[in-house]
C-alpha cells in the first residue's frame, strides 16, 4: 500500500475512533445511590461525554433488558497469585512465562467478572502486568501496586522512609505494610508504632496512601492515628477502634469472601508458609467474626470499601464478595454497590476519573443479568463490560 493510502486509511480509521458510541438502559446505578431511568449514555472516546433521556432509533449497545453501572473496583488483589501445573498455589518453581501467562489469565478473568479496576497488594512483578495493560497490549483491569510490601524486617524508621522512597521511585501506587500478623498466627502487632508512623508519614509526604495489613487494634491504631488510608483485614478490631476509624476517615477492607476461598482450596494452600492444619483451624473461626466487625463497623458509620484479598482461586470470582456482605451481612444491596464504585474510587483518589456515571468519567462501564437491588446474586452474571470505552465483554444479546 502506498503511502498516500496508508495517510488515508489512517484518517478513516480515526473518524471511526472518534463517532460517539451511545449506550441504552432501562436501569443504571450511577455509584452513588440514584436509580437512573431510562437513559442514554454518550460516550466519546475513552470518557462518558453525557447521559441524556433515551429517546427513539438505533444505539451502539441496547443494554435495557440488563442493570448497568459503573466497573467495580476491587481495591485488595493479589494479582499474581495462581494454581501451578499440579494444582499447588506454588509459584516458586514455574517458568518466568508460566507465572507471567497465569497472571494474565487472572487480569482477564477479573475484568470479564466486571472489574475495571484493582489494587495489587502487592509483588514486584505487578509492575509489568500494569505497564503491559495500561499500554493496551493485553486486556485486563487498570492496575494499582504497591509493588513490594514493609513488614516489621524492613529496618528502623528511617530505613523505611528510605525504602519507601525507594518504592515510589520504581512506580509504587500506594505503600503496603504489615502491622500485624496473620490471623491464621493471631494477628498480633509486628511492626513497632514508631515503624508504622514513620511509613504512614513518609507515605504522605511522597503523595501516596498506605494501606495496613492490621487484624487487630494493636497495628490498626497506631496506622490510624499516623494518617494511614485503610486497615486490610481488621478481623479482631475493636468498638473503641472501629470508632476512631470513623473519627478520622480511614477505609476498613474486610473482604469475607477470601476465607471461604482459603477452606475450599485448602489442599493447593497446606503446607506452604503458616498454611499449617492449625492455621486452617484459625481461619475457619474467621468468617463469623467479620461479618460481626463488618456489622459493627457500618453501625459506627465506618467508610467500608470493597476488597476480597483475592489470591489463587478467587481471582474472576470476586462478586462472591457481595453475596458474603449482603445475605450474610446485612449490608444494604446500595451500600454494597457504592462500595465498589464511588466509595471504592474515593479511597483511591481516583473519584473524579471512576467509580461513578458522569459527563467526563472514564467510560468505564458494566451490566449485570437482574437487578442486584433486588437479587444480590445477579452480580455473577456480568454480560457487558467496557473499560475506557472499549468493550471487552459483550454477552448482552
Amino acid at each position: 500500500m502506498r503511502p498516500r493510502s496508508l495517510a488515508c486509511l489512517a484518517v478513516v480509521i480515526g473518524a471511526l475512533r472518534a463517532q460517539p458510541v451511545t449506550i441504552r438502559a432501562a436501569t443504571a446505578l450511577d455509584g452513588k445511590g440514584a436509580v437512573l431511568r431510562n437513559i442514554e449514555i454518550v460516550i466519546q472516546g475513552s470518557k462518558i461525554l453525557r447521559i441524556e433521556p433515551a429517546k427513539a432509533g438505533p444505539v451502539t449497545y441496547d443494554l435495557k433488558r440488563l442493570t448497568v453501572m459503573p466497573g467495580w473496583i476491587d481495591t485488595h488483589v493479589h494479582i499474581g497469585g495462581h494454581f501451578n501445573a499440579q494444582g499447588r498455589a506454588d509459584t516458586r518453581q514455574e517458568s518466568p512465562a508460566q507465572f507471567s501467562l497465569r497472571s494474565e489469565a487472572n487480569a482477564w478473568a477479573t475484568l470479564r467478572a466486571g472489574f475495571t479496576t484493582v489494587q495489587s497488594l502487592g509483588a514486584d512483578s505487578d509492575r509489568d502486568l500494569r505497564g503491559l495493560i495500561a499500554d493496551e497490549v493485553i486486556p485486563g483491569p487498570r492496575i494499582l501496586t504497591s509493588l513490594n510490601p514493609l513488614t516489621e524486617r524492613s529496618g528502623g524508621p528511617e530505613e523505611i522512609r528510605a525504602r519507601i522512597r525507594k518504592l515510589v521511585a520504581d512506580g509504587a501506587d500506594v505503600i503496603k505494610l504489615f502491622a500485624t500478623a496473620s490471623s491464621r498466627d493471631g494477628g498480633a502487632q509486628t511492626m513497632s508504632d514508631a515503624q508504622i508512623q514513620a511509613a504512614c508519614e513518609e507515605a504522605r509526604a511522597q503523595g501516596r496512601r498506605a494501606a495496613v495489613h492490621a487484624h487487630a487494634s494493636g497495628g490498626a491504631k497506631p496506622a490510624i492515628l499516623s494518617g494511614c488510608t485503610s486497615i486490610e483485614h481488621g478481623t479482631f478490631l475493636t468498638d473503641d477502634v472501629l470508632e476512631l476509624m470513623a473519627q478520622h476517615g480511614t477505609y476498613l477492607d474486610t473482604n469475607l469472601s477470601n476465607v471461604p476461598n482459603y477452606l475450599e482450596h485448602k489442599a493447593a494452600f497446606l503446607g506452604l508458609g503458616n498454611y499449617t492444619e492449625k492455621g486452617f483451624e484459625e481461619m475457619a473461626k474467621d468468617l463469623p467474626i467479620r461479618i460481626d466487625t463488618l456489622r459493627r463497623a457500618m453501625a459506627k458509620k465506618v467508610k467500608v470499601v470493597f476488597g476480597t484479598d483475592a489470591v489463587a482461586g478467587l481471582h474472576g470470582r470476586n462478586a462472591e464478595e457481595f453475596i458474603y456482605r449482603v445475605r450474610d451481612s446485612g449490608q444494604p444491596a446500595m451500600q454494597a454497590i457504592i462500595s465498589p464504585t464511588s466509595l471504592a474510587a474515593e479511597s483511591l483518589g481516583l473519584q473524579n476519573r471512576i467509580g461513578s456515571l458522569g459527563a467526563g468519567m472514564d467510560a468505564d462501564l458494566i451490566a449485570t443479568d437482574g437487578n442486584p437491588l433486588e437479587d444480590i446474586s445477579s452480580v455473577r452474571h456480568v454480560r457487558f463490560v467496557m473499560k475506557g470505552g472499549k468493550v471487552y465483554k459483550n454477552a448482552a444479546e
